[in-house]
């Protein structure tokens, strides 16, 4: 049994992963290998919307977490940091903006 994956795949986790590194490339180079193995336009668009929210995710969670740490140094930032900073949820993962699960 190969443990190969198919080159389509290996093409989405790679745009993927470029657009949730902030990648100077952003995965570019995919999209038309992506569409010579038929991938569909919906498909990419639902690939760089997870790896979007991902990114955006974790930006706001690590805000929120220095944010966290600064207003220990100056507890009467905490107010102003607050109403700045993204809300650090406790979920691991939540929807995308339309609704579409990440993990």
């Amino acid at each position: 049994m190969s443990t190969d994956l198919h080159p389509s795949i290996v093409a989405l986790v790679s745009l993927a992963a470029n657009v949730a590194a902030n990648h100077p490339g952003q995965g570019l180079c995919q999209i038309e290998r992506l569409k010579d193995y038929g991938v569909s336009r919906e498909q990419i668009d639902t690939v760089i919307e997870i790896a979007r929210h991902i990114r955006d995710e974790t930006a706001q969670k690590l805000d929120a977490k220095f944010d966290a740490a600064y207003a220990g140094h100056f507890p009467q930032a905490a107010d102003r940091l607050a109403a700045i900073a993204a809300a650090e949820s406790g979920a691991c993962c939540t929807p995308t903006p339309s609704g579409k699960p990440c993990c």
